[in-house]
């Protein structure tokens, strides 16, 4: 029987400037906007709860009493099942504090991902296992998010094999691996900036990342070589996994996938 999951949800907040969602909730952090009539977070955090191969939950957070008042998560708190950790400066060292004494692997996703199930959690974790990987990225293919719905993203990354977008969901499978967190210190949005490629993977891999050279396991293979562990871009079977909550846009369609849903 393999060990349960730790889950991190990244919950933190950019020093001194008000997220404009949360300023138009009138909230004091993105984290607990309400999104289809609550707080984003606790639709990450009720899909974990749910998801049987996620064990402890750790919310890594600068104010984490606004989070810990909403009364799901308080009640995961008083169950054991739920813990704060602080978050740091920026979101690699972020990762680094949620991720001291965790027991390994190590599932990281964000507080706006209020699409992602617990049955997209549960199958990100069982490829990741089944790929012995030492550490992995959650992506969604490109005609797979424009049937969740066109407008959800405006960038994919694009390979030979076709076009992705991120899904904002990582693996670490051990404390060796956790050095990939530093694929995330300048926010991980390659699509927008990709000098980041180059700074986190070299050049060469810019290059071909840029021109859409080979496919994307060949990529990511020439990735984990230089870092020195196995590194997988998984792909999740469903689109509305690559559609976070950033902006006005965002949050509108992420609304109207949730209603969606819920009507079955």
């Amino acid at each position: 029987m393999v060990a349960k999951v730790t889950a991190l949800v990244m919950a933190g907040k950019r020093s001194g400037t008000l997220d404009p969602l949360a300023a138009r909730a009138g909230v004091s952090q993105k984290s607990v906007v309400p999104v289809h009539g609550k707080p984003m977070i606790e639709h990450v955090t009720e899909a974990l709860a749910a998801c049987e191969r996620i064990g402890e939950i750790r919310i890594v957070a600068h104010d984490r009493e606004e989070i810990a008042a909403i009364p799901s998560i308080a009640r995961l708190q008083a169950s054991g099942r739920l813990v704060f950790r602080d978050g740091s400066f920026n979101l690699v060292d972020s990762v680094f504090s949620g991720a001291g004494d965790a027991r390994f692997p190590l599932l990281i996703t964000t507080s706006d991902n209020c699409l992602v199930t617990a049955e997209g959690y549960a199958e990100f974790v069982d490829k990741c296992l089944a790929a012995d990987a030492g550490a992995a990225a959650a992506l969604a293919r490109k005609e797979d998010v424009m049937a969740a719905d066109p407008e959800g993203q405006k960038k994919f990354y694009e390979f030979s094999d076709g076009g992705y977008s991120n899904c904002n969901t990582y693996w670490i499978g051990s404390e060796s691996a956790l050095s990939a967190a530093e694929i995330l210190r300048s926010g991980g949005q390659f699509v927008k900036y990709p000098g980041r490629i180059a700074k986190a993977f070299g050049l060469l891999n810019l290059i071909r990342f840029y021109f859409g050279w080979g496919d994307k396991e060949t990529l990511f293979a020439q990735i984990s070589r230089r870092f020195g562990y196995r590194l997988v871009p998984v792909v999740l079977s469903n689109g509305e996994f690559a559609i976070d909550v950033d902006e006005p846009r965002s949050f509108a369609i992420t609304e109207k996938l949730l209603t969606r849903r819920e009507a079955g």
